[in-house]
């Protein structure tokens, strides 16, 4: 049996906000609905659909070839995350998307900390990649450089 929901969120490999999706009863009862990801589809919802659009559009970067110039200024440069580290390296915690996004905020670019994907945990200075999700078609694989400080 499939449920019939809007996204409220992006979820990786189901869509974007705004999308009507089937998935499973189990998936959405289970997963989807308490983290509120999304919401049932009723046929008024459409309101609903269209001021996530409208939000998400104002926030996207507008076109593919602006997508392309941040892409290059943020490849150009590795990104410089501070944080308190032990003597041996570890960290008090770890890098969020929180962290790399107020960080390249510092740099000049605005990107929105929900596009950024860190593959495992970031609990160790040193160099790290991270994906930022630029444009439908656009991303960037980011240098992460993690120093102690602050």
């Amino acid at each position: 049996m499939a449920t019939k929901l809007i996204l409220t969120h992006e979820v990786t490999g189901l869509g974007t906000a705004g999308d009507v999706v089937e998935v499973k009863d189990g998936y959405a009862r289970n997963y989807l609905l308490p983290r509120n990801l999304a919401t049932p589809w009723t046929k008024g919802g459409q309101k609903q659909i269209d001021q996530i659009t409208a939000a998400r559009r104002k926030h996207a970067i507008a076109t593919i070839e602006d997508a392309h110039a941040v892409r290059d200024s943020l490849q150009a440069k590795p990104v410089v995350v501070q944080v308190r580290a032990g003597a041996n390296g570890r960290l008090f915690g770890a890098v969020t998307t929180r962290d790399i996004a107020d960080a390249i905020a510092a740099g000049g670019q605005t990107v929105d900390r929900r596009k950024i994907e860190i593959g495992q945990p970031i609990k160790s200075l040193g160099d790290h990649q991270v994906q930022i999700r630029l444009h439908e078609d656009v991303s960037a694989t980011v240098d992460v450089q993690v120093v102690a400080g602050a």
